[in-house]
């Protein structure tokens, strides 16, 4: 009989699906996962929605802290960061500045960058083309990628010059800036930044789990992919 991995996650291939695998595979950490396959809508069973109120994934039941369940893709992080003391600071400044960055993802990079991707990938294909949001999202996307590009002058990671769960949070979403039509040309920071990580063998193996969605950082079939995607929004246009 196979032997139960302390941590069970159930997760999809997007950029904030994608945030526990790479620390999971970063840490050498092993790991039981659930695929959640959006076109089933697997994530808003009653079953789920149990261990997810929201219906959104990633979601971990960690089996060694009575089967303790963690949403949101952040906390999730942060709770793998200080349970396997991986990831994260031991200066008390540097944990707070990680901490910082990973909620200017959360708050900023996830939602503006979502939005773009959204309006232009998913709406418009549906029929719904609205330039008015498709430029707020747009521009307020690239301001936050010169705030990232201004921050790492000078740094190889986001805080203390080492890779931390802000860079594992962070990366997925800005790396996937070709799904938002958002230029990060005159960037060169971020550009250095985001080819660092992309040099990282265990986090490059992480976005092919539990499958890749190349279209995301412009490869594959963009149009098929795109088509694909907003297919499963049908029904919220």
């Amino acid at each position: 009989m196979r032997k139960q991995k302390d941590i069970h996650l159930y997760t999809a291939p997007t950029s904030n699906g994608w945030k526990p695998i790479i620390f999971m595979e970063e840490a050498g950490v092993e790991y039981d996962l659930t695929s959640i396959d959006f076109d089933k809508r697997e994530q808003k069973t009653p079953e789920y929605l149990k261990l997810n109120p929201n219906g959104r994934i990633p979601t971990i039941v960690d089996r060694t802290n009575n089967n303790f369940v963690v949403f949101e893709s952040g906390a999730i992080l942060w709770y793998l960061a200080e349970k396997y003391d991986k990831f994260l600071p031991k200066n008390p400044n540097d944990k707070s500045l990680t901490l910082q960055w990973l909620m200017f993802q959360m708050a900023n990079i996830g939602p503006m960058m979502g939005q773009a991707m959204y309006f232009q990938r998913i709406a418009a294909k549906l029929g719904e083309e609205h330039p008015f949001p498709i430029k707020r999202y747009v521009k307020e996307s690239r301001r936050l990628m010169e705030i990232l590009n201004t921050h790492l002058e000078g740094r190889q990671y986001l805080v203390a010059d080492e890779y931390t769960i802000a860079d594992i949070a962070t990366y997925p979403w800005a790396r996937a800036h070709y799904w938002a039509k958002v230029s990060v040309d005159g960037l060169p920071h971020l550009k250095a930044w985001l080819h660092r990580i992309d040099n990282r063998e265990a986090t490059q193996r992480a976005l092919e789990i539990p499958e890749p969605f190349w279209a995301f950082f412009g490869k594959g079939d963009i149009e098929e992919s795109e088509c694909k995607n907003a297919e499963r929004f049908k029904g919220d246009v």
